[in-house]
């Protein structure tokens, strides 16, 4: 459900845009990388990366994320392969967005999430990062990228998951 802000806000111009927060997801089996956009959606921001030791804690954690940053709505990137079919990885990220659907009352879209992360992993090594400073934060970075490739695709363009 859109925040406040979400429901009332447009821009003065014919067409306008509801404005929302979204809280992107680069899942992964070990990790998953977080990002957010401002609270009008237009920008995104790594925020954290979040390790899967346990099935519960880290549902905890994310969960408590959610809460302090409040979205209004989740992001999830769906891995497959470069032609478009899906892999056992696509599985695993339908039955993890199945999982956090039960856990949480947001709604959830899916973006491609294509060499988001070998993409994050060059705009992190142009930008002069160490190989030790880029594994702490390139799935973060994956995470930016699939904000970024939701929020420039029209609405009705995106997947619900």
């Amino acid at each position: 459900m859109p925040s406040e802000a979400g429901r009332l806000a447009c821009r003065g111009v014919p067409g306008y845009h509801i404005v929302m927060k979204y809280l992107a997801l680069d899942y992964g089996l070990k990790r998953v990388g977080v990002a957010v956009s401002d609270p009008e959606g237009r920008m995104a921001f790594p925020r954290c990366t979040l390790a899967r030791e346990t099935r519960d804690a880290f549902f905890r954690e994310l969960l408590a994320l959610l809460e302090r940053e409040r979205p209004d709505a989740v992001v999830l990137g769906l891995p497959l392969h470069t032609d478009g079919t899906e892999c056992l990885t696509t599985r695993q990220a339908r039955n993890f967005a199945a999982s956090l659907k039960r856990r949480m009352n947001l709604p959830l879209y899916w973006m491609d999430e294509t060499l988001s992360s070998l993409q994050a992993e060059s705009d992190l090594r142009q930008a002069g990062r160490s190989a030790r400073s880029i594994r702490r934060v390139v799935d973060q970075q994956a995470a930016v990228r699939i904000l970024e490739t939701f929020l420039g695709q029209p609405e009705h363009r995106r997947i619900m998951a």
